[in-house]
């Protein structure tokens, strides 16, 4: 088993967000609160799993893995969650190794000095994590990562810096050496806006999953567990995830992202300041209202 110096995040090198030690309970919950098809958590799960056991004995002649999951899809499916729960199900997967989550901040490297943002990815990806790499299994969290590599061909000279065409340049040659040198390494990257992330970094994915809106099922199924978690502290809230126009309610959500979805219930518990002083007077009609205009935002927002 190896052995790990302490984490102190506050000594964190720039452009690292959060360092975690892993398995984490917390990061547990954020993997079942995440209510997708089980078969796209099963492959999401094997493929990083699959990074730590085969990468450092195969070859990139004959398998290219570069250690590389993007998850994409709308604002509110869940894509970072599902990433931070993931790091802790891979980590849970190999109870003789201590691993680490690396969340970088992708914002804080960017400079308006010529050259800087340049050098601040190379030295993030160079030093800081290569360095964790090589002292134990780490995963790293790329939320964003159209910021660090952004796609080149769609980019204008005039409008855009060069250093942000260098950036894009640099994040490319540090994967591919940090694939080469670093086997126990996997990064995984989300994404709104995939059209926006460069091809080449596209093509060094090794999975690249959406992460889709709930169907009908996964909506009452968030919805029963965002009651349920309710009712610890209020039971009569609890109680509405088995009232007869729960189903109903539930349906109601569909077009919602799981993030809505639990707002949505938020907002039925403000509908009034009676509920509001006493959550537990929330009725299923508010929930019908609340989901509704839920939906009505959303679409407006399309719309635009």
């Amino acid at each position: 088993m190896n052995k790990l110096p302490p984490i102190s995040n506050e000594d964190r090198p720039k452009g690292i967000q959060r360092i975690m030690s892993l398995p984490n309970k917390g990061l547990k919950a954020l993997w079942d609160s995440i209510i997708i098809e089980e078969d796209q958590k099963h492959r999401l799960l094997s493929q990083a799993v699959l990074n730590f056991t085969m990468r450092g004995k195969v070859p990139r002649t004959v398998i290219p893995l570069h250690g590389v999951i993007m998850l994409t899809g709308l604002p509110g499916t869940g894509k970072t969650s599902l990433a931070r729960g993931l790091a802790h199900r891979v980590a849970e997967s190999f109870p003789k190794d201590k691993f680490r989550l690396l969340e970088v901040e992708p914002h804080s490297l960017a400079s308006a000095a010529h050259g800087k943002t340049q050098r601040a990815v190379t030295d993030l990806f160079a030093q800081s994590i290569a360095e964790a790499a090589a002292i134990a299994p780490t995963i790293v969290l790329l939320d964003e990562v159209e910021t660090l590599a952004a796609d080149r061909a769609k980019l204008s000279l005039d409008a855009n810096p060069i250093d942000v065409h260098r950036a894009t340049d640099a994040v490319l040659v540090q994967l591919d050496q940090l694939a080469e040198e670093h086997p126990n390494l996997l990064f995984v990257a989300t994404s709104n806006f995939p059209q926006a992330v460069d091809q080449a970094f596209l093509s060094r994915c090794d999975l690249i999953l959406e992460v889709s809106l709930p169907n009908a099922e996964a909506c009452e199924r968030i919805l029963k567990d965002c009651l349920t978690g309710l009712g610890e502290f209020y039971p009569a809230i609890g109680r509405l995830a088995q009232d007869r126009k729960f189903t109903q309610c539930a349906s109601a959500c569909v077009g919602l992202d799981g993030r809505a979805i639990r707002k949505m219930v938020a907002n039925a518990l403000a509908s009034d300041q009676k509920t509001a002083m006493n959550p537990e007077l929330v009725s299923m009609d508010a929930l019908f209202t609340a989901a509704e205009m839920a939906k009505e935002t959303r679409n407006a927002g399309d719309k635009q």
